[in-house]
């Protein structure tokens, strides 16, 4: 049987960017989203729910046919770990941290600290070589993130210090689980079946949120089922995927660091946030950061 020829090489790569891209672009809609909830007043356990009840519902039935009872050999201890990890508890602290902080905050720290906590534990944990370049670009990123935090301690006090901190802890846990995920070799769609079908266990908690959630309305909750359920999720994993396997690892790794310029330019357009220029500034030292840390692997 005859296999489709693979696509020329320029087509593969424009698909690959454009993957890339729009990989970048779901994650960063996610945030402006949430942002959008918790200023309408929807409950950030509410909208980290709209996260993963929706696919885990949707994934459910596929992880049973297959799991055997160990959840496809990877065992309820890792299974759990990674549902902590990258499932509801890193959700929610991400929604959490923006009933304290602007979204400008959120869209750079987060992603920020997930990309330096990734690097640590690589090298604490994975002994992986940690070249000057990638040094530098660590500084530089705690740098960018200092520059934020004081506008925050300055601006809204121990109120907005208390905000970065919970975006810090959520970047810490995606790191936390992107390193269990190369660690114990898991798949990416596994993983996100596992975080997405585990975390329906915080299911029952939305009863103590049921009247916030009508109380939004149903546009606004199908907004965010859509958004968070489908595209941040789901969407965003499958794009980056294809864009790692057209690409290569070395250049894929790079779509992330437009996470951050993305959402604050959706932010304008969508809510009409305007970036301080102390954010716009975290901005720029942390993404020329993000870009020296990546920098260096093999095409």
């Amino acid at each position: 049987m005859d296999r489709a020829a693979p696509p020329p090489a320029g087509s593969a790569t424009a698909l690959g960017v454009l993957c890339g891209v729009g990989a970048a672009s779901c994650w960063a809609l996610g945030f402006v989203v949430a942002r959008q909830g918790v200023n309408v007043g929807l409950s950030p356990l509410v909208i980290a729910l709209h996260r993963f009840v929706w696919p885990g519902m949707a994934l459910l039935p596929a992880l049973a046919a297959d799991s055997g009872g160990d959840l496809g050999g990877i065992g309820w201890r890792r299974a759990i770990a990674l549902a902590l990890f990258g499932g509801l508890p890193l959700a929610l602290l991400s929604y959490l941290g923006f009933l304290f902080v602007p979204l400008g905050h959120g869209a750079v720290i987060q992603p920020s600290c997930a990309a330096l906590g990734g690097l640590v534990l690589a090298r604490l944990v994975l002994k992986e070589p940690l070249p000057a370049r990638r040094v530098i670009g660590a500084l530089a990123i705690v740098l960018g993130l200092i520059i934020i935090g004081a506008e925050a301690l300055r601006t809204m006090g121990a109120h907005g210090l208390a905000g970065d901190l919970l975006f810090v802890a959520a970047g810490g846990f995606f790191a936390i689980f992107g390193l269990l995920v190369r660690l114990w070799r898991v798949a990416a769609f596994r993983a996100a079946t596992i975080t997405s079908v585990l975390s329906l266990a915080g299911l029952p908690i939305v009863l103590f949120s049921f009247d916030n959630l009508w109380a939004a309305g149903f546009s606004e909750n199908l907004l965010q089922a859509v958004v968070q359920g489908a595209l941040t999720g789901a969407g965003g994993t499958y794009l980056f995927a294809r864009a790692v396997a057209l690409l290569g690892a070395g250049r894929a790794v790079l779509f992330p660091s437009l996470v951050p310029p993305f959402t604050l330019l959706i932010g304008f357009l969508a809510l009409d946030e305007v970036p301080s220029v102390a954010q716009l500034a975290g901005l720029v030292v942390v993404v020329v950061g993000f870009r020296l840390t990546q920098g260096g692997e093999a095409r």
